[in-house]
């Protein structure tokens, strides 16, 4: 199997707008010889995380663009240009595997094309990577409309913010579960192993390994032990300030982490329920609380309507707000090609309506946190100071800590190396009218 032919075919749709890695890598790997997974993904990630510089590049070698028919030759060129400026691969080799990708493809006539652009850009390198530095997104690797955005709305952390997304080693964080084990002694468990990690600064429960490694592998997997969660995610169960008895309610629950966490954390709830608008998704929070051994009630709806909900008021609520998603950016590089600057006030208007319906379902003297995975006002603190400004019983709780930035409204995590990802907290209380 020609492994570029491969990363061309999963790339294709993306470049159309159609699904996003997490969605199509599953079945490219297991298409894909074992031994070659690991150069699959390295293609494909690495693709899309420097798209915007190999794509300068590429329409400065080519004569025209290409018809969206043909697209799977386009990432083929993007995939080529980047195996020759990122990659170990012997630049012949390169060429050459990309070239035969065109004829696998059913489409020799572009084998010229490629080896054309390919041979030409091994013989200028230099001048054009001096050429898109110039420009503002071939020097930091983002759209324009993003940098504009950034730089205006955090215009002391937009180049941390920049470069945290074009990380390309994020780490590896584990939850440890509480239930199960203590953190210093999962680090001893791991130490013994010849695993090396170390505790995070802020949650109390995370675990950073100093180099990835295959989570199936390591102490405790199978026994529920720890769970795959970065750092600044972990901060939720925290957060929800979680007691004995209460009614817990974790809305757009996918993949399952942070109501595993909330379980853990507090094993003599009441209840905990979940939300879920996507059944295709609810899968694997069955799989999570199986093999932590959990259990929570779990909703298939829409987390801005009401058909899924028994009338019965909850304790906590947890919103973890669809969004941009542009905080783990470099866990998911096709975030910066798929969303687009008018996306924003779409998932605003979104997560507006969700938390406006989910406080009708919390009980006076009850706590609501708010969270995302953006960096972006709009969908945070902006977002709240509307929502507070519409509920004459909603409360805004600061929160304190040595993570993150304070904001009027909230506390906001940036995307930092060696560290956790960008997200965004507030936590509101419903105060008892009358």
């Amino acid at each position: 199997m020609n492994i570029r032919q491969l990363a061309a075919e999963t790339l294709a749709p993306l470049l159309r707008h159609q699904g996003s890695l997490n969605a199509v890598m599953p079945q490219a790997l297991e298409n894909c010889p074992e031994r070659d997974r690991g150069l699959l993904q390295q293609l494909c990630y690495g693709s899309m995380r420097d798209f915007h510089r190999l794509n300068l590049i590429a329409n400065k070698l080519l004569k025209r663009p290409f018809k969206a028919r043909d697209f799977d030759i386009r990432a083929l060129v993007l995939v080529g240009i980047y195996q020759l400026r990122s990659l170990r691969v012997p630049e012949h080799a390169a060429i050459n595997e990309t070239v035969e990708a065109a004829h696998s493809l059913k489409k020799g006539w572009a084998a010229k094309l490629i080896n054309g652009v390919l041979r030409s850009y091994q013989r200028d390198a230099e001048q054009l990577e001096t050429l898109i530095a110039e420009t503002p997104v071939g020097e930091h690797n983002h759209p324009d409309w993003f940098l504009s955005k950034v730089q205006n709305n955090w215009p002391e952390h937009w180049q941390q913010i920049v470069a945290g997304n074009n990380d390309e080693n994020a780490p590896l964080t584990l939850r440890v579960n509480t239930q199960k084990i203590s953190r210093d002694e999962y680090l001893k468990q791991l130490a013994q192993e010849g695993f090396g990690a170390q505790a995070t600064p802020f949650s109390p429960h995370g675990v950073q390994l100093d180099t990835p490694e295959d989570v199936i592998c390591l102490p405790g997997y199978a026994e529920g032990w720890f769970s795959v969660q970065d750092e600044a995610a972990q901060l939720s169960g925290v957060l929800l300030d979680l007691q004995p008895g209460q009614r817990v309610l974790d809305a757009c629950a996918a993949p399952g982490g942070k109501l595993c966490h909330i379980l853990e954390q507090q094993p003599d709830l009441a209840s905990v329920e979940a939300v879920e608008l996507e059944e295709r998704r609810a899968g694997r929070i069955h799989e999570n609380l199986q093999r932590l051994g959990l259990e929570a009630t779990l909703h298939i709806g829409d987390a801005s309507a009401t058909d899924w909900w028994n009338g019965e008021a909850y304790d906590r609520i947890l919103v973890d707000a669809p969004c941009s998603a542009t905080g783990v950016i470099r866990r998911n590089p096709d975030i910066k090609y798929l969303r687009k600057g008018e996306d924003i006030q779409a998932m605003s208007d979104i997560q507006l309506k969700i938390l406006s319906n989910l406080w009708g379902m919390l009980k006076p003297g009850g706590k609501l946190l708010y969270a995302t995975c953006s960096i972006f006002p709009q969908e945070n603190e902006r977002l709240i100071k509307r929502f507070i400004s519409q509920q004459s019983d909603a409360e805004h709780l600061p929160l304190s800590g040595d993570w993150g930035v304070e904001r009027p409204f909230g506390r906001q995590l940036f995307p930092t190396r060696s560290s956790h990802d960008g997200f965004y907290y507030a936590l509101l209380s419903k105060v008892a009218v009358g």
